[in-house]
């Protein structure tokens, strides 16, 4: 990697210690020798080809499974590595410089199970029927997925708190009745579910009540091996090539009640929860990828020759770079003190992460930009991983809700919300 950046000390409860310069050091080398190759050589795959048997998908994805990276969001005490919000934060960061695709698939695969984790003393059956499996995996034997977007419901079902969140008119299409103390689920959920067609299990939303639109629904953590659970293609996309997504069919396929953990009265709480999660999320992941662009500039322009000298001792390319590397510790600075303040904040202040996620990944497509037009013609050649990165940043900005969605949303919270602005 061409720089480091500076760990700015403050006075909380998330000091940077020596266990995190060593989680940094130790996630980076995986990063820069393991995924970030494997990705290169995914994107260059069909879908088909990416999650079929034999793929480098699958050798990456076990290899972090054996270091125990699914269990960052485990507790120690039920044998996971028990991450703090700066560890996760300094972890996801350097996983997405690797790659933002491959990061986002084991965030998902790691959703149901850190759902479960936070749920636990609600439901303490979930320790032995769930997370201890899951701990002890190494093959990839359980692999987890985020199952709400549908075929016509993208960012508004994502959206809590929301005017159009009561609309009886827009309602969910995974249905669920009730059948004695089980629920039967009718529907899809749409191509955009990432780890969608290799799933084994899900934190699947599903509409439960219709006269109440979109919050009246329930969350499942749903076994995808079930009777009545199948899948469609692999989706092709311009981006984020090495992320498996797919969509997943319903047809009356029967979920246990151990298995339903949230209910049509606590559905937009937890709904809204689950985006402040998400959304803080995805905006460090934005943060990594403009990293990696930004990186992969510094290191282009002190080779790259032009007019007699290196593109870097050019005037106005040192100031471009100033202009990424700025914007890059701003996003840090956002993205982590969102990360420490949400993540296990009764309710989170969801506006903090929506926010962040905007800014993130609106940052990253900025600094994306510039740094292709910093290479030049080689920035639009399969040369230069600078052009993937771009792709892979631009799905940044619709993933886990649209930016002009979220946008609007935050306008209406500042507005409308309960809490002072």
């Amino acid at each position: 990697m061409a720089y480091d950046y500076l760990e700015i000390q403050q006075g909380d409860l998330c000091q940077y210690t020596d266990d995190h310069d060593e989680l940094k050091k130790s996630v980076r080398k995986f990063a820069t020798e393991v995924v970030r190759p494997v990705s290169i050589e995914l994107d260059k795959m069909s879908a088909e080809d990416v999650i079929r048997e034999g793929s480098p998908y699958w050798d990456v994805m076990k290899k972090m499974h054996d270091l125990g990276y699914h269990t960052i969001f485990i507790p120690e005490e039920y044998g996971g590595i028990g991450l703090d919000p700066l560890g996760l934060h300094i972890f996801f960061e350097e996983m997405a410089v690797g790659s933002i695709g491959l990061t986002v698939s084991l965030g998902v695969d790691v959703f149901p199970t850190f759902f479960a984790a936070m749920i636990l003393p609600d439901y303490p059956e979930l320790e032995d029927l769930l997370i201890k499996p899951y701990v002890a995996d190494k093959d990839c034997s359980m692999i987890g997925c985020w199952a709400i977007t549908e075929p016509e419901h993208g960012s508004d079902i994502l959206t809590p708190f929301q005017p159009h969140f009561h609309n009886p008119k827009i309602s969910h299409q995974l249905v669920g009745r009730k059948d004695g103390d089980d629920w039967i689920l009718n529907g899809q959920k749409a191509a955009w579910v990432s780890n969608g067609t290799i799933a084994t299990l899900s934190l699947l939303f599903f509409g439960a009540d219709k006269s109440k639109g979109m919050s009246g629904g329930g969350i499942a953590i749903a076994d995808l091996n079930a009777k009545g659970v199948t899948r469609g293609k692999a989706l092709e996309k311009i981006g984020q090539r090495d992320l498996p997504q797919g969509e997943i069919y319903f047809d009356d396929v029967r979920v246990s009640k151990d298995r339903i953990v949230c209910d049509e009265e606590a559905y937009e709480n937890m709904t809204d929860l689950v985006l402040g999660a998400a959304n803080a999320h995805m905006a460090i992941f934005g943060l990594g990828g403009a990293r990696a662009a930004f990186e992969e500039t510094l290191r282009y322009s002190k080779e790259r020759i032009q007019g007699g000298k290196p593109l870097c001792e050019h005037q106005d390319v040192q100031r471009k770079l100033a202009e990424m590397f700025i914007k890059i510790e701003a996003g840090r600075q956002l993205s982590r003190n969102v990360m420490k303040f949400n993540l296990y904040s009764f309710p989170p202040v969801t506006a903090y992460s929506m926010a962040s996620k905007v800014y993130n990944t609106n940052m990253a497509l900025e600094v994306a930009q510039e740094a292709v037009q910093i290479f030049g013609g080689n920035g639009l050649t399969k040369e230069y991983v600078i052009e993937k990165l771009y792709r892979d940043i631009t799905s940044t900005r619709i993933e886990d809700g649209s930016n002009d969605a979220l946008t609007l949303a935050i306008g209406h919270d500042i507005l409308f919300g309960e809490r002072p602005y």
